[in-house]
């Protein structure tokens, strides 16, 4: 018909009105765009914690948190956001991120550790952090435990939660003894400063550490890092127990930080070619280094095996070494370690301890890496050192 025009839409064109609304003119999916939207809130929340602009922080959402770690020397922070799940309403949302920072003068690289958010989004469009925390399956951080009081010392830095600040300084002042103490025995190519952590219990303890508190019932303190780490690797962290190390004295705390100042010191030389009788052996044998302690009040364990006749067939294996075995097992095992590096130092010297020490940790695999090391740092064998090893301990504690 003549003066009117038809006006037509193919089916291609409607389908492509349908993707526009679900998509947006960029290509981009509802999904990916909230994802842009969130990674953005986090950043801004990232930059308040580093500017300590708690104004900045609160006008991303909550402020639980900003209080527990304000203290706390970050050289980094910041988010990465890996998934975006949308909630029941179209108001609420969780997302996954891996939190990124770096402790000021002691991490070479960042911590990564991963942190679920629970997120809501207001009348303006515009979403907010309602809650962050540890992802499944992931420990806490300290600040997730309470506010954090921090001590910096000479070679040390001490984050605590519920403990005072006088209580903290000891605990510097022990780390600050511990590093000199131990690069004297180890050496000097280490970071010579440790991080301590110091949580309000046994279960606080566990929190950090992500695993049931049983498991670390009656040890006074762990350090986590990886090991064969570069340098570059972040600061181990010394986790203690203050259940456990309260009821220390005062030398048994310092051989307790010593000891684990030890494995930071050692830990780009300890891979997994190293039996935990020499890792544990050895950093027993630095926090005792000095002390006059006798082996028999260092060793009760073993020497009431040796007093009943039941001296060690063999070195201890990396299984008497777990902490949820038994707590008699677990004792002569690290006796057992520590008196056969305590034996080492004293016949074949300490500069050869520590040889022997990165030698094995320099293969590649367990298997061979204690035996080649015993014949070409030690120039024995295997079956001689272990028949040696149970007469240094009849000597020592008969």
């Amino acid at each position: 018909m003549a003066g009117r025009r038809r006006a037509w839409r193919s089916p291609v064109a409607g389908l492509c009105l349908l993707l526009v609304l679900l998509v947006g003119c960029s290509g981009r999916s509802v999904t990916d765009t909230a994802r842009a939207d969130v990674q953005r809130l986090l950043d801004r929340r990232a930059a308040a914690v580093l500017g300590h602009d708690e104004a900045a922080y609160d006008r991303t959402g909550t402020r639980d948190g900003y209080t527990e770690l304000r203290r706390v020397p970050f050289a980094q922070w910041d988010y990465r956001v890996t998934a975006v799940h949308r909630g029941a309403g179209a108001d609420t949302a969780t997302a996954d991120a891996d939190l990124r920072y770096r402790l000021r003068g002691h991490d070479g690289a960042p911590v990564v550790v991963g942190r679920t958010l629970r997120l809501t989004r207001g009348a303006d469009g515009q979403w907010s952090v309602a809650a962050d925390r540890p992802a499944q399956k992931a420990g806490q951080q300290l600040w997730d435990q309470g506010e954090v009081t921090v001590v910096r010392g000479v070679h040390s830095l001490v984050l605590g939660v519920g403990r005072s600040g006088t209580e903290l300084r000891s605990y510097a002042h022990l780390a600050d003894r511990a590093v000199p103490a131990v690069s004297d025995a180890w050496g000097t190519g280490w970071s010579r400063s440790v991080v301590v952590l110091v949580p309000n219990s046994l279960e606080g303890m566990a929190g950090l550490l992500g695993s049931p508190a049983s498991s670390y019932r009656g040890i006074a303190a762990v350090t986590t890092g990886e090991t064969g780490a570069s340098a570059k690797a972040p600061a181990d962290r010394i986790i203690v127990n203050p259940d456990a190390y309260g009821m220390l004295g005062s030398l048994g705390r310092q051989v307790v930080l010593t000891h684990e100042t030890t494995h930071v010191a050692t830990r780009r030389a300890t891979t997994p070619a190293t039996p935990l009788w020499l890792s544990e052996g050895y950093a027993d044998w630095a926090g005792y280094r000095g002390s006059g302690r006798p082996p028999a009040q260092a060793a009760p364990e073993l020497a009431r095996a040796v007093a009943e006749d039941r001296v060690p067939a063999e070195l201890p294996n990396d299984a008497e070494f777990g902490f949820s075995g038994d707590a008699q097992e677990l004792a002569q095992a690290y006796e057992g370690g520590w008196l056969a590096c305590r034996m080492i130092a004293e016949r074949w010297g300490e500069v050869r301890l520590g040889e022997f020490y990165r030698a094995v940790g320099a293969h590649r695999q367990r298997d061979g890496a204690v035996e080649d090391a015993l014949r070409t740092v030690l120039g024995t064998t295997p079956e001689k050192f272990t028949a040696q090893w149970r007469t240094y301990l009849r000597q020592q504690l008969g």
